[in-house]
C-alpha cells in the first residue's frame, strides 16, 4: 500500500466465519462473477480483506467470497501485527485471512514482511547486524509458518524501496544495511518457501517513469546475481484528475525480463462528491488497468484494495477525495465493478465517440542528422487519451503513449513540418496541432549520432535519456553532455559515467558497446538541478 497509509487493527478479533462460495466452470457466462471471468483467462482478481469485517459482516463476507479468487490482508500480516515484540510472534489475524481463504477456494498474496511503515520500533532501533538477523528471523517464522500451505501462493517481500527520483528510499533499512537488504531479504523467503513467488511492490510504478525504470534496473540487477525475484507489483493508486500511466507498455517491459507481473493495490479516486462524469472515467480507469492485464500474458492478475467505499482508505489520506473502489458505501456495484466484469468477460463499455482535445504545438529539440525529440502540451479527454502519433504531412513518423517522442531514421540535411494528433482507446482521435519545423543536422558517415531526451521531470531533478544510433558498425561509444551550472547527475544506467565540472562523459557498458550499421543503444541517468520549468538541454558532444 502506499507509504502513507496507517490503517493499524485494535484489539482482538472475534473467531472468523466461514462463507463458502461454489466455484463455477468455466467457461464462464455473461452474468457470471469477476472471479468466474478471471479464472476463464487464466487469472485472477483479488481484494484487500480486513479482518475485522470478515468477522463482522456478512455482506462484506459474501461479497469477498464470491467475487474475488485471491485475497490480501490488508494489516494482518505486517510485522506490527505478527511480530510487535522480539521473537513474540502473533499470527491470529493471519491465520483467520488463510482459514477464509481455505473455506472459499481462493489464492492469499502476503503482504508484506520488509518494510519502512508498520515496523516496530524495536526494529527500527538494531544495529547492522542485529537487524539483519532479526529481519531474517522474521521472514523464516513468517513465511516458513505457511510454506506447506497450498493457498499462500506469493509474497510482497520487500515494500516501497525506492522516492519518486528513482532513488532508494533512505529508510532505516538502508541506513544500516545498504542496498544489500533487499536481496538478503528476498533469499531469506525464497528459503523459508521454496514454491512461493516472490515479489517486489511499489506505488507510482505503473507507468514508465524515472521511478518504474529504477525499480526496473533493480530487478533486472538482482536477477543477474541469481536473487529470486520471481515478480513485480505495480500497486496502481490512482485518480481520475490525472492522466491515465502507459500501465500495459510497463508491463510488458517488466514481463520481457521473464518475471511476473500483477497489480496489488488498485483504486481509483476521484474528488468527491460523485457524479455521472466522475463514474464513467473512474470506469475507463478501472477497465483500462484490466485489460493491459488481459493483454500481457506474464500478467498474473489484479487486486483492488478493498472493493467497498464504505472501508476506503482514501478518505481519511486525501482529504476532498474518496468513491475510490467498485462498491459504494452500501455495497451497491458501481460502474466500477461493471467496467472490471466487462474487461474480464471481453464485453464493452458504452460508445465513446468524444475526440481527445488538441495537442499543444511540438517544439523540437535534440536535433541531429537522423533524429529530433518532439514535446508537446498533452491532450485530455472525456475518458482517457491512450496515446499520440506524429505525423510529416500525411506519413506516420512515430507513436508515443507519452506527451514526448524522439524521432529516429531521419534524412541529414532535411527540412522536416511535424504535427501532433491525440488518440483515445474507441479509436476516437483529435484534430491536427499547430505545426512545427525543423531541419536535420549534417550526417555523420560511418559514425555515430546521439539523441538527448528529458524523459520526466520534478522540482529539483529530472530523468534523461540519449539514443545512440550508428549508421556504420562500431565497438565502443562515449557522448559527454554539457550543462549549464548547477546541474549534476546523480545516478546513471547502461553506460559508465564520468564527471568533470559541468560536463558528464557516459561510454559503454561491457555488454553494450558493440552497435551494427543501422543499429542503436539507449542510456539513462537522474538529474538533479536548482532552477524552475523546463531541464536545460545540454551541449552534445
Amino acid at each position: 500500500m502506499s507509504a502513507i497509509r496507517r490503517a493499524i487493527l485494535a484489539g482482538t478479533l472475534a473467531a472468523l466465519p466461514v462463507v463458502a462460495a461454489v466455484l463455477p466452470a468455466t467457461p464462464a457466462h455473461a452474468s457470471d462473477t469477476l472471479r468466474a471471468h478471471a479464472e476463464a483467462r487464466g487469472k485472477f482478481i483479488g481484494t484487500a480483506v480486513a479482518t475485522s469485517q470478515l468477522a463482522n459482516e456478512s455482506t462484506y463476507r459474501t461479497i469477498a467470497a464470491s467475487e474475488f479468487s485471491q485475497i490480501t490482508a490488508e494489516n494482518a500480516m505486517k510485522w506490527d501485527a505478527t511480530e510487535p515484540s522480539q521473537n513474540q510472534f502473533n499470527f491470529s489475524g493471519a491465520d483467520q485471512v488463510v482459514a477464509f481463504a481455505e473455506a472459499n477456494d481462493q489464492q492469499v498474496h502476503g503482504h508484506t514482511l520488509v518494510w519502512h511503515s508498520q515496523t516496530p520500533s524495536w526494529v527500527q532501533n538494531l544495529g547492522a547486524d542485529a537487524m539483519r538477523s532479526a529481519m531474517q528471523n522474521h521472514i523464516a517464522r513468517v513465511v516458513g509458518r505457511y510454506a506447506s500451505n497450498p493457498v499462500l501462493k506469493s509474497w510482497d517481500v520487500v515494500n516501497e524501496v525506492f522516492e519518486e527520483n528513482g532513488s532508494l528510499r533512505n529508510s532505516f533499512w538502508y541506513q544500516r544495511l545498504g542496498e544489500s537488504y533487499i536481496a538478503d531479504a528476498f533469499r531469506a523467503a525464497r528459503a523459508a518457501d521454496p514454491d512461493a513467488r516472490l515479489c517486489i511492490n511499489d506505488y507510482n510504478v505503473e507507468g514508465v517513469n524515472a521511478k518504474s525504470t529504477a525499480m526496473y534496473n533493480l530487478v533486472r540487477s538482482l536477477r543477474a546475481q541469481n536473487v529470486p525475484v520471481d515478480c513485480v507489483g505495480l500497486q496502481s493508486h490512482l485518480a481520475i484528475q490525472y492522466g491515465f500511466p502507459n500501465v500495459q507498455e510497463n508491463m510488458q517491459r517488466f514481463a520481457d525480463l521473464g518475471v511476473e507481473v500483477r497489480v496489488t493495490e488498485l483504486d481509483v479516486r476521484m474528488q468527491t462528491p460523485r457524479n455521472t462524469t466522475k463514474d464513467t472515467t473512474q470506469a475507463t480507469y478501472y477497465s483500462n488497468v484490466v485489460k493491459a492485464c488481459v493483454a500481457v500474458s506474464r500478467c498474473s492478475g489484479v487486486t483492488i484494495w478493498g472493493f467497498t467505499d464504505r472501508y476506503s482508505w482514501v478518505p481519511d489520506t486525501f482529504p476532498g477525495e474518496g468513491a475510490a473502489l467498485i462498491y459504494d458505501e452500501n455495497y451497491g456495484e458501481k460502474p466500477s465493478y461493471t467496467a472490471v466484469h466487462d474487461a474480464l468477460a471481453g464485453g464493452t463499455t458504452p460508445d465513446d465517440t468524444t475526440p481527445p482535445s488538441t495537442p499543444g504545438k511540438p517544439a523540437a529539440s535534440a536535433i541531429t542528422a537522423t533524429g529530433a525529440t518532439l514535446t508537446w502540451t498533452a491532450s485530455t479527454d472525456n475518458r482517457a487519451v491512450s496515446g499520440y502519433d506524429v505525423y510529416r504531412g500525411t506519413t506516420k513518423l512515430a507513436s508515443s503513449a507519452t506527451n514526448s517522442v524522439t524521432l529516429t531514421g531521419l534524412t541529414p540535411e532535411t527540412a522536416y513540418t511535424v504535427h501532433v494528433v491525440a488518440r483515445d482507446a474507441a479509436g476516437n482521435t483529435s484534430a491536427n496541432s499547430e505545426t512545427t519545423a525543423f531541419t536535420t543536422t549534417a550526417g555523420s558517415g560511418t559514425g555515430c549520432t546521439p539523441a538527448y531526451r528529458v524523459v520526466n521531470s520534478w522540482p529539483g531533478g529530472f530523468q534523461g535519456e540519449v539514443k545512440i544510433t550508428c549508421s556504420g558498425p562500431v565497438t565502443s561509444w562515449r557522448v559527454t553532455l554539457t550543462y549549464p551550472s548547477g546541474v549534476n547527475i546523480t545516478q546513471s544506467w547502461s553506460s559508465t559515467m564520468s564527471a568533470s565540472g559541468n560536463a558528464f562523459s557516459f561510454s559503454n557498458a561491457a555488454w553494450n558497446g558493440s552497435i551494427p550499421a543501422g543499429g542503436s543503444t539507449t542510456f539513462g541517468f537522474i538529474g538533479s538541478w536548482s532552477g524552475t520549468g523546463t531541464p536545460p538541454t545540454p551541449a552534445i558532444s
